[in-house]
C-alpha cells in the first residue's frame, strides 16, 4: 500500500465544506485509530481511483467542530458532498464496493 497523508489538524470551517463545488469526501479520524489505519486498503484505491473527486482527510475528536456539524460518532467516517450537500456516507466501511458505492451516489464528477 502507499503511504498516506495523516490526517490534517487544519479542517476548514462548514461554510468553506458547504460552498465547495463538485464531488467532496471528507474522511473524519484520527492517525493513531486501528479502525482508520485498517480501512485505508479499502478508501484509498476507491479515492485514487476517482480522480474528479476532492478527498479531505480531516482529524477528528472531541470539540472539533467540522466533524461536530456532521454528527461524526464513529472513525473513519467517510462522508460525501455533491456541491455542498450530503449524498452518502459510510462508518468504518469495510469493502472497496462500499467506498465506491457511496462516491457512485454522488453520480459523475466535472467534465
Amino acid at each position: 500500500m502507499t503511504r498516506v497523508d495523516p490526517y490534517s489538524k487544519q479542517a476548514p470551517d462548514r461554510v468553506e465544506v458547504d460552498a465547495m463545488p463538485g464531488i467532496v469526501a471528507l474522511e473524519f479520524g484520527t492517525d493513531w485509530c486501528g479502525f482508520c489505519q485498517a480501512a485505508q486498503a479499502v478508501l484509498q484505491p476507491a479515492l485514487a481511483a476517482r480522480a474528479d473527486v476532492r478527498h479531505l482527510r480531516i482529524e477528528d475528536g472531541p470539540g472539533r467542530p467540522l466533524g461536530r456539524s456532521f454528527k461524526v460518532k464513529l472513525w473513519p467516517t467517510l462522508v460525501v458532498l455533491r456541491d455542498g450537500v450530503e449524498v452518502s456516507r459510510r462508518v468504518r466501511p469495510g469493502s472497496r464496493e462500499e467506498v465506491e458505492a457511496a462516491l457512485e451516489a454522488a453520480g459523475p464528477g466535472m467534465p
